[in-house]
């Protein structure tokens, strides 16, 4: 996976440096950890300086938006309001929707409603409703890079045990991020989120998970939050991806939508709640970069 460079030779990152005063000690700790047998990330997943920034832009603006969907969304309002408010905010500020036609998805966010796990399609005829529970998974692109971050809304007085699985929904994303340090491993992370959940009664959705994402949309490594530690990819400086595990109130099981292709409910009609950070993993540990 990781190609000879000549030490002289300048580093693949781009750096202007020579490879063996950059990156060469690096790449030698990781095929030392592939030669055990684990998972390792190829270079062309490993974000450059130049990425991060690039992707620390896009952000701004991801964020800003569900900043502006946060003071505006309430009881009475149409998911296709929240779709406006998407589309006013990015363009204004210079981004574009990654959601809009991507692999066909019709809008430009996703708002997923109590027991919908995902992928909710925002319409003028779906409006919300006093105790509902409410994702809304925002994707901006700017001059090429990608960020990636949702939020719960809970729309008036919910009860309290909507309410508690928002909170603790947020909570295992706030565990997996205790365990996002460099050199150790996906599985980690994910296995810190699934014991929250599962202390609390919960279950995690296993067929979807994070990604990979900056340099597009949806990127290796796929994450997931069912996983043993010490397994899955290796986390290691200059990787970018998303913390985002599906929490269910009952069974993890699910259905998709036959008639619009792309919903995604929960299989027992209970409610389901998500959060979604995007993570870079840093020299001494992570940095959020849309949230």
């Amino acid at each position: 996976m990781y190609r000879k460079i000549d030490r002289n030779a300048p580093c693949w990152c781009g750096s202007g440096k020579k490879y063996k005063t950059c990156h060469m000690g690096f790449d030698e700790k990781i095929i030392r950890f592939e030669r055990e047998g684990h998972i390792v990330p190829d270079r062309s997943l490993l974000k450059s300086a130049k990425d991060i920034e690039g992707i620390k832009r896009s952000a701004v603006i991801n964020v800003a938006v569900l900043d502006e969907v946060g003071k505006q969304i309430r009881a009475g309002m149409s998911t296709q309001e929240i779709d406006d408010i998407v589309n006013e905010v990015t363009g204004s500020m210079g981004g574009i929707p990654a959601d809009l036609g991507y692999q066909g998805f019709p809008k430009s966010v996703c708002t997923s409603i109590n027991n919908e796990i995902c992928h909710g399609i925002p319409s003028k005829d779906i409006i919300l409703k006093e105790g509902d529970i409410v994702n809304v998974d925002c994707s901006t692109i700017l001059d090429g890079y990608f960020s990636d971050s949702s939020r719960m809304f809970c729309i008036g007085e919910v009860s309290p045990e909507k309410k508690r699985l928002v909170e603790v929904t947020k909570e295992c994303v706030e565990e997996g991020l205790k365990a996002v340090v460099p050199w150790h491993f996906l599985g980690d992370m994910g296995y810190a989120v699934n014991c929250h959940a599962k202390k609390h009664g919960y279950s995690i959705v296993r067929d979807i998970g994070g990604h990979g994402c900056g340099n597009a949309f949806h990127e290796d490594p796929f994450v997931s939050y069912v996983t043993e530690p010490g397994t899955e990819m290796l986390m290691v400086p200059g990787m970018v991806f998303t913390i985002e595990p599906m929490v269910n109130m009952g069974t993890h099981e699910f259905y998709t939508d036959k008639v619009n292709g792309w919903t995604v409910y929960t299989a027992d009609g209970l409610p389901s709640a998500q959060w979604e950070v995007e993570v870079l993993v840093t020299e001494t540990g992570y940095e959020i970069l849309s949230w």
